[in-house]
């Protein structure tokens, strides 16, 4: 009764000890069947002594049987290891044997154990194991594998730096039943049951690309980067946004041609959907650019074709498909908001921001409305700063005492008192 094991680093064939261990060789082949330990990493690896796997969180703490398994997928609760088989004549002699680890019974109550962990020997004669964990089978194809697994680069937890997995598990024979309950996935797993953080198995760290590949994946991680910044700051409505197809680029534009002089121009070739030249934000002077947005892309990309280097104006244009994103954000150019001062369009400043433009409208207006102003808002009256400023503390005094003993007074009075306090400061 055999299991191939496809790894990341070869096949391994187990033959079981089927008469011998029959409860331990029925749960190791019930859990293979129902894809349990596909895409287990070996978690602990120690040079000339052990390779270990079966845990699904790769810590050495996770598995359990193949009853435990079908009795919490059916809503139930079952012991989560069984007993182990301890055969006398069967020891760890031989490089290449397959034993159950032991769990021990723990602090809880819970009993130990084995459950799904088992591990494969690396070297010969580790009498250290006999007794302490149940041998259940022995590798028969597959040494080179081993070998393989001895010299892989581990932690100081005895964890591959590089992740060495099972891939998949066939059962060239299988002489039990299956248990009460046991139902077999529909689909093989194709994510590992454990997060982790290794170097990923078909990684290779070394590997070095040539140095224009190398220089073209820098550029893209970099304007990834560069995109991903525009987003946040509200300048591209998406990281991974692409420009469109059917806007056209003009520019080397006569500064006296206008928006209506373009859409007449290149009409002949399809429905325009907008036509517009870009102006400074200040005097609304023609920067000698335009979009020019067709209702096809097929549209333009004939005007693309047809309009290179034909003469506008006096001045030989240049087209090209835009790479402008700013129509997408907001629905609108770089300057489409409010007009300038000779009727040319200005933007506002903000990136297509209209929280940004209300607030600086608010700050602007606030003092005209009689609202409130802003929190460090210091006036910058110098007389009105002067007068604030007593002459002397006895001076103070005085006029506070005068306060008290006087009635109050009609305004016309406060407003003499107040012309005359002017003219003496003045003297």
């Amino acid at each position: 009764m055999s299991v191939l094991l496809e790894t990341s680093v070869g096949d391994i064939v187990i033959d079981l000890e089927v008469e011998a261990c029959p409860k331990t060789c029925e749960n190791f082949l019930k859990l293979c069947k129902v894809y349990y330990y596909n895409l287990h990493a070996f978690f602990n690896i120690s040079k000339d002594f052990l390779a270990q796997v079966g845990d699904p969180t790769a810590t050495g703490t996770g598995g359990e049987s193949i009853w435990s398994h079908i009795a919490s997928n059916g809503g139930h609760k079952a012991p989560r290891y069984f007993t182990p088989e301890f055969i006398p004549r069967l020891k760890h002699k031989e490089k290449g044997t397959v034993s159950m680890a032991v769990a021990p019974a723990l602090e809880d109550g819970t009993k130990g154990g084995c459950g799904s962990q088992f591990f494969i020997t690396l070297a010969d004669n580790i009498d250290y194991l006999d007794g302490k964990h149940a041998v259940f089978g022995h590798v028969v194809e597959g040494l080179d594998t081993l070998d393989k697994l001895n010299e892989v680069f581990v932690d100081q937890d005895g964890r591959p730096f590089k992740d060495v997995r099972i891939r998949h598990v066939e059962i060239l024979d299988d002489p039990f039943a299956d248990p009460e309950g046991l139902v077999v996935p529909e689909t093989i797993p194709t994510k590992p049951p454990d997060n982790s953080t290794r170097i990923a198995e078909d990684e290779d760290p070394l590997a070095t690309l040539p140095e224009e590949e190398a220089e073209q994946e820098r550029r893209k991680k970099a304007a990834q980067a560069s995109a991903l910044t525009l987003e946040m700051v509200g300048d591209l409505p998406f990281a991974n946004v692409r420009p469109p197809e059917n806007v056209l680029f003009v520019c080397k534009l006569n500064p006296v041609t206008r928006d209506e002089d373009l859409e007449l121009i290149f009409s002949r070739f399809g429905t325009i959907m907008s036509c517009q030249v870009i102006r400074d934000k200040k005097t609304g002077d023609s920067l000698q650019y335009a979009f020019i947005e067709f209702d096809k892309h097929e549209d333009a990309e004939q005007a693309y074709f047809k309009m290179q280097n034909v003469l506008v104006d006096d001045r030989r244009i240049w087209v090209d498909f835009s790479q402008s994103v700013a129509r997408l954000n907001g629905n609108k150019w770089s300057n489409d908001i409010h007009m300038g001062p000779r009727g040319g369009k200005r933007s506002s400043g903000f990136g297509g921001r209209e929280d940004l433009v209300a607030t600086k409208r608010y700050r602007e207006g606030a003092a005209d409305r009689g609202g409130y102003d802003m929190v460090f808002d210091v006036p910058s009256n110098k007389h009105h700063t002067r007068r604030s400023r007593s002459r002397s503390p006895r001076r103070d005094r005085e006029r506070d005492r005068d306060r008290r003993r006087s009635p109050p007074h009609h305004h016309d009075d406060r407003h003499r008192r107040r012309s005359r306090s002017r003219e003496r400061y003045r003297r």
